[in-house]
């Protein structure tokens, strides 16, 4: 705003636009007063509708939960409802991971999502070449190959990632940040029975994912002292689904905080158990 000698006293809007607040030009100086200021002093009032948008924003109501994920958590995981997190992939105590239904699977894409159904990440697989995926559509050789995936948070960032590579007869998964640096392995123990994968750091094992039957369609999660920390439960896509798609989606229940670097491992775990072992399970191969 001018501030020279030839402006004329009196009232001015306040040029930086703060709400409700006008400026005085008395000759030779500026002061600023709020609305209670101005009614005391016969000033002009500033008119509340400038903040209205504002409060209307505000007050929009939040998108409408999604039941199919309610019910997905609910009735079929049987996951009661949890406290609020901290809407985040690594802050939530439950994590939807469904994966996006293809009649035939050349490239594993997941969305994560809260209980509620709101969207916290993705996961997709890069890195894949024209022959990979012609091997894909036409048998299941690729499990032969190497496989990489990143999870990513809500704005599409990295968080972390996963990369399977080439198994013959188990499989390893390699757990690493954005920058490249080790989070640690996810490695399968067996072949014969309740399939059981070890999380080792540095060599050292810092946990272990069970399965919970022959099939291996749910995993108890466990401590290195065997105490179970979270749970991976599978739900059922549907008839349609299961017989003439690639859709697997889980339930992750997560039951208390975990520390570094076991958490990211456990989230890194619920993404990467169809990968490792059972991405080749159904399809034309």
């Amino acid at each position: 705003m001018t501030t020279h000698s030839n402006t004329p006293a009196g009232w001015y809007p306040d040029p930086h636009g703060a709400p409700q607040t006008l400026r005085y030009w008395d000759g030779s100086q500026w002061t600023d007063h709020t609305n209670a200021d101005q009614q005391a002093q016969g000033a002009p009032q500033v008119p509340h509708q400038a903040q209205q948008p504002q409060q209307a924003y505000a007050q929009q109501p939040a998108p409408a939960p999604d039941q199919r994920v309610q019910s997905q958590v609910q009735q079929q995981a049987g996951v009661a409802p949890s406290g609020v997190g901290g809407g985040t992939l690594f802050t939530e105590p439950v994590l939807v991971v469904n994966q996006k239904a293809k009649l035939i699977e050349v490239t594993n894409e997941y969305k994560v999502m809260d209980q509620n159904g709101n969207q916290l990440g993705s996961v997709t697989e890069v890195g894949q070449g024209v022959f990979k995926k012609i091997l894909r559509f036409v048998s299941s050789l690729d499990q032969f190959m190497t496989h990489k995936l990143e999870i990513r948070d809500a704005h599409g960032q990295p968080q972390l990632l996963l990369t399977r590579p080439a198994k013959f007869l188990k499989s390893r998964v390699i757990v690493s940040r954005p920058d490249g640096s080790p989070v640690g392995e996810i490695v399968q123990q067996n072949m014969i029975g309740k399939i059981n994968f070890a999380m080792n750091v540095n060599g050292q094992q810092v946990g272990a994912i069970k399965a919970e039957n022959w099939r291996a369609w749910n995993f108890a999660i466990v401590d290195h002292a065997d105490n179970e920390v979270a749970r991976i439960t599978k739900t059922w896509e549907g008839l349609a689904k299961t017989m003439f798609t690639t859709a697997d989606n889980y339930v992750l229940q997560i039951h208390f905080q975990l520390p570094e670097p076991l958490l990211s491992l456990v989230v890194a775990t619920a993404l990467t158990v169809d990968t490792a072992l059972k991405q080749d399970s159904r399809g034309l191969g």
